[in-house]
């Protein structure tokens, strides 16, 4: 009996790396939910952000939750320690710290 269980693994991980987005969302639905995201100071975490991003996309609560997870499957955005997503690219991407002055 042939064990397929590694051909298995190495698949899932494999297509692990290729997010999709969820069916049915053209590029217009992933721009509009970036803006909105921006517009509410880039991430998801309550009630008050989630309702503004889905006035503004005009997409249901399960839609905005299944995008904030394929944005973190594609590392356009990262799960925040409140359970929460945070948008890190676009207007949103973290500004890279400059280095402090040596001592003279």
């Amino acid at each position: 009996m042939v064990n397929y269980t590694p051909m298995l693994c190495l698949a899932a991980a494999l297509l692990a790396g290729c997010a999709m987005p969820p069916e049915g969302t053209e590029p217009e639905d992933l721009a509009a939910w970036d803006q909105a995201v921006t517009s509410v100071g880039c991430s998801l975490e309550t009630e008050s952000d989630y309702l503004p991003v889905e006035l503004q996309t005009g997409q249901t609560r399960a839609l905005v939750q299944e995008i904030a997870a394929y944005k973190v499957a594609s590392e356009e955005a990262v799960r925040l320690d409140s359970g929460g997503v945070r948008l890190i690219t676009g207007a949103c991407a973290p500004v890279p710290s400059s280095p402090a002055p040596a001592a003279g």
